[in-house]
């Protein structure tokens, strides 16, 4: 297993080269960027950014291990709003564009959301009507996956939809095709249940991996915490990895520092890669 961290681990006001070299400084193999609007990789960035983006990653050591975006959640496709789901089928074509640019071969996709508590007013769509729009959104880019050998690989998040792994597991089976996959999230998992069970339920779907660690006493966002400092049973989880055969990248998500590294936000990221490596260690 390959240890790497998201982006969205780092102060938002640090540039990329900082975040980079942060995260090599402390041990890390891999970094995974974000497609957002104004971002190093954006809707707008050109085949020459991206190749410098690319080049710059190289440059510090670090190889991308997948391509996140936090664009679903203004974009949700459930929407009742034609234009809205137009958009969220729009930022899943450049994620698939962008990943292929550069060199990764798996995205994290939000399909669609049926209702989202952190963001007020946010719109609630019927179930069975989230489920048929989000089958058509991925349906209509698997061609573009496909094409650029990039898996759509689908993540359990807090959007009140594909609340199980077998749920999970026949949604992902239904399309019938390698370049749809799971991008497991082990602490949002256990928020309704376990991850270990998501892992040996998904097995060979999982394309990706987030660690973030819950404290399930809090029940909001708010209960997310350092790795191992949490109710993640992790000798679990990486028993059944290993079950499994996994042998992918597995990216750190960490909620932003503040308020809790105000000061010194680059001891989040070297405590971070001192738990995961504490992590992969582990053993039932």
């Amino acid at each position: 297993m390959k240890k790497s961290i998201n982006i969205w681990s780092f102060p938002s006001n640090w540039d990329f080269h900082r975040k980079l070299e942060t995260a090599r400084q402390a041990g890390f193999e891999g970094f995974e960027p974000e497609l957002s609007e104004i971002g190093p990789v954006n809707l707008s960035s050109s085949q020459d950014d991206l190749a410098a983006v690319r080049t710059l990653v190289e440059r510090h050591g670090l190889k991308l291990s997948g391509l996140a975006t936090g664009l679903y959640w203004g974009a949700n496709a459930a929407s009742h709003d034609h234009g809205v789901r137009e958009r969220a089928a729009e930022i899943l074509r450049r994620q698939i564009e962008c990943a292929a640019e550069l060199g990764i071969d798996a995205i994290l996709v939000v399909p669609a959301a049926v209702g989202v508590d952190f963001i007020p007013g946010a719109e609630v769509a019927p179930y069975d009507v989230a489920y048929e729009r989000a089958h058509t959104l991925i349906q209509a880019a698997l061609p573009a996956a496909e094409r650029h050998g990039v898996c759509i690989a689908i993540e359990n998040v807090w959007n009140k939809f594909l609340l199980s792994p077998l749920e999970m597991r026949d949604f992902i089976d239904s399309f019938q095709s390698e370049w749809v996959g799971s991008y497991l999230d082990v602490g949002n998992a256990l928020a309704t249940g376990y991850p270990e069970h998501w892992i040996r339920i998904l097995g060979h779907r999982i394309k990706r991996v987030h660690f973030k660690d819950y404290r399930r006493a809090v029940g909001s966002t708010a209960g997310f915490v350092d790795l191992l400092s949490g109710d993640v049973n992790w000798p679990a989880v990486m028993g059944e990895l290993r079950a499994i055969h996994y042998s992918g990248w597995i990216a750190a998500e960490m909620i932003p520092p503040a308020p809790f590294y105000k000061y010194c936000p680059e001891i989040l990221i070297q405590n971070t890669a001192r738990a995961m490596d504490a992590i992969f260690a582990l053993h039932e």
